[in-house]
């Protein structure tokens, strides 16, 4: 990638020694100093070299009606077209904030509609590499209308084809909600932002003092507000990552994504599973090492890695194909679901099943996060999100209990109940209404009370409660379980899992669409 970059800058550079305004030439060479690419090098980067088809080039805005008749220029500060990326078609638009401050007006907005139209007709990703200040302000609701324009387009392709947003610089007003309505945002350090309203607005209004990194810099969304999916070190890195996500999607929800050679033996077995989780319960492990360990080749792609980081979701592949992994995060509190994991994970559970990857979840959860914030805040509602999403899936779904799955979260991460179609668990997993040591409590209270050696009779009870209840294999018995396996053999047997439900078809009854509890 950085050769290429390289290439592309001299080329570029000497296409403007070559040509353009003076004024245009000052423009790029600003956008470079502030790191930043300018649109057409962006494109250049994102899609396969040589591929790019430009259309509307020659598009201009109505300058006689909003007396802007000498700063007329072709294009209307939007680059827009098709190309390849990994040998695939994809659709892309690019603002050119060095054109109007990348504004968006009628003319403009409906080049981008005319792509995305474009998208949904031919079954192909699309692609926005967002930099503008925000709606042109000379065009007033004929601006205001082009946004409402994309934004129908959004809703109408989700769950029809992929739809990727970079912030690649400013984002702010109405023009976050297209990017909010994509299936994936990635952000770039330092140089990208999104707001409803600025500083300066709020300070108004509420009197609060707020930088625009602070507000809505890409770390601030990443890890605060989980409205980013990705944090790119600058606009070659977020192009080439979002090069890598592609190559792990189908190009619509009727395809299949594409699968890759992989040297990885199905049925390499690793005896290093048998001892990564710890023997003390409520001692923590990481959970990507599971996951590195399970997948082809150690490749685990995350998405949202800094926020909400009790539960980890990303791609991966198995046996060379895609596959959307949920995984209970052990070593950030403890793994409990919350409210901002349930929506992390329900929505990611919700993709993957809109254009056909099997989820692959790993399982250790205690419960619920306790407390008067989560309930406050809604935890009822915002877990049910997640035992939606995946009671509604229809893909293959998979399920690993490596250790705790306690209560109501047993049920929501992918159970037997919500028609996951095969479970299967460590022998040191636990499955029960609750921990061992707060059900002894309960259910032996009595004999805790009239013993002399209280410690003795917990310790005896606990063991006890354990043996009876909390093992994988009373949950085989009932069927809730499909077998307990050595960890050892996590990857051939979900392989060969895999392979089974490669021609699984499940319904929903007819409706027009179910009410997510959002």
């Amino acid at each position: 990638m950085s050769d290429r970059l390289e290439e592309l800058r001299r080329r570029h550079a000497a296409a403007d020694a070559g040509g353009g305004t003076d004024a245009s030439k000052a423009r790029r060479a600003r956008q470079h100093k502030e790191g930043k690419l300018s649109a057409r090098e962006r494109i250049d980067l994102l899609l396969d070299e040589g591929t790019f088809e430009e259309l509307d080039k020659l598009t201009r805005h109505r300058s006689r009606d909003f007396g802007m008749e000498d700063q007329v220029i072709d294009g209307d500060g939007f680059v827009t077209g098709y190309g390849l990326i990994h040998g695939r078609p994809a659709y892309v638009f690019a603002q050119d904030f060095t054109v109007f401050g990348g504004s968006l007006g009628e003319a403009n907005a409906r080049k981008i509609v005319k792509i995305m139209d474009l998208a949904l007709k031919t079954g192909a990703p699309v692609i926005g590499l967002n930099d503008s200040g925000g709606a042109r302000i000379q065009e007033g609701v004929l601006a205001l209308a082009g946004y409402a324009d994309i934004f129908l387009r959004n809703v109408l392709a989700s769950g029809v084809i992929p739809q990727i947003s970079a912030i690649m610089g400013p984002c702010a007003g109405g023009a976050v909600y297209s990017p909010a309505l994509t299936d994936f945002t990635f952000m770039v350090d330092g140089t990208s932002h999104m707001f409803v309203t600025g500083p300066d607005v709020i300070k108004t209004v509420t009197h609060e003092k707020v930088t625009k990194e602070e507000l809505g810099g890409a770390m601030t969304h990443n890890t605060t507000s989980g409205v980013a999916h990705f944090l790119a070190a600058d606009d070659a890195d977020c192009l080439r990552m979002i090069r890598h996500l592609m190559g792990y999607l189908p190009q619509n929800n009727r395809d299949d994504a594409p699968r890759a050679a992989s040297a990885d033996r199905e049925v390499r077995e690793d005896p290093a599973l048998d001892t990564i989780v710890p023997q003390a319960s409520d001692q923590p492990y990481e959970m990507r090492d599971v996951i590195r360990r399970v997948v082809d080749e150690g490749d685990f792609f995350e998405v949202q890695e800094r926020w909400a980081q009790n539960i980890v979701i990303g791609f991966a592949r198995m046996d060379g194909r895609s596959v959307g992994v949920v995984a209970n995060q052990p070593a950030y509190l403890a793994g409990c679901l919350d409210i901002d994991s349930s929506d992390k994970a329900g929505r990611f559970v919700r993709f993957c099943d809109a254009f056909n990857i099997p989820i692959l979840t790993f399982e250790d959860v205690p419960g619920f996060l306790p407390g008067t914030a989560q309930e406050f805040g809604g935890i009822i509602r915002h877990g049910a999100k997640l035992l939606y999403a995946y009671a509604e899936a229809t893909v293959p779904k998979i399920t690993i209990i490596t250790r705790k799955a306690y209560g109501g979260a047993y049920c929501v991460m992918g159970s037997k109940h919500l028609r996951t179609d095969v479970n299967l668990a460590w022998p040191a997993a636990e499955i029960a209404v609750m921990g061992a040591d707060g059900a002894v409590n309960i259910v032996y209270r009595r004999e805790l009370a009239a013993a002399q050696d209280q410690d003795a009779v917990r310790r005896a009870k606990t063991e006890e409660f354990r043996e009876r209840f909390a093992n994988p294999f009373v949950a085989a018995e009932h069927g809730f379980l499909d077998d307990v396996i050595e960890p050892r053999q996590t990857r051939p047997r979900v392989i060969r899992a895999l392979r089974m439900l490669e021609t699984k078809v499940d319904t929903v009854p007819r409706k027009k669409h179910g009410n997510i509890p959002l």
